[in-house]
This record gives C-alpha cells, sequence and structure tokens, in this order.
C-alpha cells in the first residue's frame, strides 16, 4: 500500500513537470510573455525578480513579483513550473498580443498614478510642517531682531564714549612716542652714518692692497715672462749658429775633397800622357 501511494505520488510529480510548460526559473522574457496575462513589463519583472533574489523556491513565490497578483497567479499557476525545459505554451494571436500590452500599460500607468499620488500627499504635508515652522521662525526672529537692536543701540553707546576716551589716551600715547622715535632714529641716523663711513674706509683700503697685489704679481708675471723669452731666445741662436758653422764645415770638407779629386784627376790624366 505504501508503495502504492509512493507510486502515485511520483506519477502526480511527473504529470504535473509534464504539463508545467514554462520554467520561471530559467525562461527568457519572450518566453515567460507567452504565459496568459504576461506582458513585457511583467516579464521584465519576473526576470529582475528572479536575478535579485535566486531562483524561485515554490511557484507561488511569484506572487512576490511586482505586478503579479493572485488574478495573474491564477491564470499561469498550470503552466509555470520550477524545473525543466521551457516550451512556449501557445502562439498568442494578435488580439491576445494587443491584450497583453495594454494590460502592461494599464499596469504601469496604475503604477505612476500611486506613485505621484504619494508624492504629491508627501509635498503637501511637507509644505504644511513648513508654513507652521516659517511662521513661528519668522515671530521668533521679528523678537530676536527688536532685542538686538536694544541691546546693540545699548553697546553702541558705551562703546562711543568708552572709544571717546580711548583715543585720547591714545593721542597723548602716540605723541609720545613719536617724540621718543625721532629722537631715536636721530641717533640712530648718525651712528649709520659713522658705520658707513668706517665700512666704506675698510673697504677702499682692501681694494687698495688687492690693487697693488694684483699689480705686483702682473710685474712678476711679464719679468718672469722676459727672462724666459730671453732664454729662449738664446737657445735659438746658440743652436743656430753651430748648425751654420757645421755647414761651413761640412762645406769646406766637400770643397777640400772635391778639390783633392780633381787634381788627382789632372795628375792621372797629365801621367798618361
Amino acid at each position: 500500500m505504501k508503495r502504492i501511494a509512493l507510486l502515485f505520488a511520483a506519477l502526480l510529480a511527473f504529470a504535473g513537470m509534464a504539463f508545467a510548460a514554462v520554467n520561471i526559473n530559467s525562461a527568457t522574457k519572450e518566453q515567460l510573455e507567452s504565459l496568459n496575462g504576461i506582458g513585457p513589463v511583467k516579464a521584465q519583472a519576473i526576470i529582475d525578480y528572479r536575478a535579485k533574489n535566486g531562483p524561485f523556491k515554490s511557484v507561488d513565490d511569484v506572487k512576490k513579483v511586482n505586478g503579479v497578483g493572485d488574478a495573474t497567479f491564477d491564470k499561469i499557476k498550470g503552466d509555470i513550473s520550477l524545473s525543466g525545459t521551457t516550451v512556449p505554451v501557445k502562439t498568442e494571436s494578435k488580439t491576445e498580443k494587443v491584450e497583453k500590452k495594454v494590460d502592461a500599460a494599464a499596469d504601469k500607468t496604475k503604477e505612476k498614478a500611486t506613485e505621484a499620488k504619494a508624492a504629491v500627499k508627501e509635498k503637501a504635508a511637507d509644505a504644511k510642517a513648513d508654513t507652521k515652522a516659517g511662521a513661528a521662525t519668522v515671530t521668533q526672529k521679528a523678537s530676536n531682531v527688536t532685542a538686538d537692536v536694544k541691546e546693540k543701540a545699548t553697546d553702541a553707546k558705551a562703546t562711543v564714549k568708552e572709544k571717546g576716551t580711548d583715543a585720547k589716551a591714545t593721542t597723548k600715547e602716540k605723541t609720545a612716542d613719536v617724540k621718543a622715535d625721532v629722537k631715536e632714529m636721530t641717533t640712530k641716523t648718525d651712528t649709520a652714518a659713522e658705520k658707513k663711513a668706517a665700512a666704506d674706509k675698510k673697504a677702499a683700503d682692501k681694494k687698495a692692497v688687492a690693487e697693488k697685489a694684483a699689480a705686483d704679481k702682473k710685474e712678476a708675471a711679464a719679468k718672469a715672462a722676459a727672462e724666459k723669452k730671453a732664454a729662449a731666445d738664446k737657445k735659438v741662436a746658440e743652436k743656430k749658429a753651430a748648425a751654420e758653422k757645421k755647414a761651413e764645415a761640412d762645406k769646406k770638407a766637400a770643397d777640400d775633397k772635391k778639390a783633392a779629386a780633381d787634381k788627382k784627376k789632372e795628375e792621372d790624366k797629365a801621367a798618361k800622357k
């Protein structure tokens, strides 16, 4: 009996899988649109929910998708499954496609209207609260301004009186300071002139010493250069004289040798005669 019950349960599950044509965990947008009551907007909403929350755990979970209520679920529950290969439920007629588009547009319009209504309500509440707060703020600001004006007038009188007294004292003090500054500046000017004169003299003496040292160095360099040139000229002259003397001696020896050769030649010639 237990085996028969299990077999019967398995057959029911298999039958459910066989008749369910669209796998809501893997179907594309076009395949989802083949379901009765599911247009482009609801199909995209199913895909977005699936991408955000993961696969559906039960077919009833599809009702958690925005726009899929009990009425839509009753239309598609016999054609959806959680597994298996998706096979489009049927080929839609033009009328059904138009109806889906109309349903999608209606859902979208309804959703926008709800959002607009909530936004208007929220803005009205905010405006009302702002008006009350603004009125209270204006009253408080007026009181604060009156108090500030009175306080500032009192402070201004006291400040003017205090500043008048301070101005007199400051004038006397500044006059004394100016006199002291003039005296100090005169003393400083004399001291600065003396320091400048001493510095100028020191600079002039230093410049004179430097110029003398430069002149002495230049003179010594010129003298050394002249002596070096004289020695070089002397060496060149001596070398030239030695070369000329040698050349003269070589020439004399050559002439003597030639004369001897000529003489011998004449002697030989005379002997042959």
